[in-house]
């Protein structure tokens, strides 16, 4: 049987790990699976569950749950965000917990009837600064819009000094309970950073000044390990709100009979002589989570493709579309095209990128085998590229 842990007093982990799962959002993978963290808080008067599982985890929360309390007596169930993964199991606790209400914001009640059905007479609706009053244990909520959907809010536990925060400060990575249980925890972080947050930078600038006034000794987020040492993600987090980059260029490729890829490594190399961190993708075998992650502090991307029809390979321009959503803080931009005997790559590939606001530095349209003036052109761009990352301050 499933049993809950002890996390602090009074408060318990009754999430679910899912070692197995491998993709997420059909589109992001998870080489390490991810947990779906919930959490019972029992005051002296009311017990609350903030936040609930994924769809299929509905019974192991249950046990966790009824290894504490009985889920009958649950007075409240906060949804902190209204995405299946943490609130897929809302309708099975209200269920067995008849008299719970669903405490979200204004615009989490719309999304609670709609995704869950949850009537009317089951929300109960908070705003920004609003408390709930356990006994004993008090419930601030603080509203924190398109993190990343407008309904999202953090719920802070003002006697033990916990933020529940749902994505934000959340990693996809199933094991480790606790921060300093994973060595690599800053790595996974930064992958789910450039997934999730990157494209809403402006907002989670916000949503760190709302809270930089709180006392907060421990960050308990959905996705991954609690935080009892907040201060290393919270400055993570600072840095790559703001768009802090470094003399680093993401090289994200194609190459179908390996011309392209051996332009590219020339081209890296070049760029690892000025002094710049060079960092390859792949984009037939990429991770796409690690390019999300470099792309969070890289302050160049060079797309380089070959001609497929005409047009740019559809694994570059599909690269240069998710850059393009992710909105990435590079302030610099180079392509490369190959092409055999024509091409509109450049143009199509320029017309994505345009809404990066990334400078493009330069393009090398290259007929197959590059000549002595491509190679030329090529060492010309490297160079530019290392003189503009290099004046900017690290």
């Amino acid at each position: 049987m499933a049993r809950a842990v002890l996390i602090d007093d009074g408060v318990w982990w009754v999430g679910a790990r899912d070692i197995s799962r491998r993709i997420f959002d059909s589109i992001i993978p998870l080489p390490k699976g991810t947990s779906y963290n919930s959490y019972l808080v029992v005051g002296k008067e009311k017990i609350v569950l903030i936040d609930t599982v994924n769809p299929g985890f509905e019974s192991e929360l249950e046990e966790r749950i009824s290894s504490v309390v009985k889920p009958s007596d649950i007075d409240y169930v906060v949804m902190n965000h209204a995405e299946p993964d943490h609130a897929g199991a809302i309708p099975h606790i209200l269920r067995i917990s008849p008299k719970a209400k669903l405490v979200t914001t204004a615009v989490g009640a719309k999304m609670a009837k709609i995704f869950y059905g949850v009537p009317n007479d089951r929300v109960y609706v908070v705003r920004d600064g609003d408390t709930i009053d356990l006994g004993g244990k008090t419930l601030k909520f603080i509203e924190a819009p398109m993190l990343h959907w407008p309904e999202t809010m953090f719920t802070y536990l003002e006697e033990n000094k916990i933020l529940f925060t749902c994505d934000f400060f959340g990693a996809h990575i199933a094991q480790g309970l606790w921060d300093d249980e994973v060595e690599d925890l800053i790595y996974h972080a930064q992958r789910y950073f450039g997934e999730i947050m990157m494209p809403f930078r402006v907002n989670a600038l916000n949503a760190l000044k709302k809270i930089a006034g709180l006392d907060i000794r421990v960050i308990a987020p959905s996705h991954g390990p609690i935080y009892r040492n907040p201060r290393k993600i919270i400055e993570s987090y600072y840095s790559w709100v703001e768009g802090r980059t470094k003399r680093k260029a993401v090289v994200l490729y194609v190459s179908m009979w390996g011309y392209t890829e051996n332009i590219v490594k020339t081209f890296a190399d070049d760029l690892r002589a000025e002094g710049i961190d060079v960092v390859l993708h792949n984009l037939a075998v990429a991770d796409l989570g690690d390019v999300a992650k470099d792309l969070v502090d890289s302050r160049a991307i060079v797309l380089a493709t070959p001609t497929v029809v005409l047009n740019a390979h559809p694994l570059a321009a599909l690269a240069a579309y998710l850059a393009k959503i992710l909105k990435p803080p590079a302030k610099y931009l180079a392509l490369i095209v190959l092409y055999a005997w024509g091409t509109q790559a450049e143009r199509q590939l320029q017309e994505i990128a345009r809404d990066l606001k990334a400078e493009l530095i330069g393009m090398v349209k290259i007929n197959v085998t590059p000549s002595k003036e491509d190679i030329e052109n090529l060492r010309g761009l490297a160079k530019e590229l290392s003189k503009r990352l290099k004046a900017e301050p690290e």
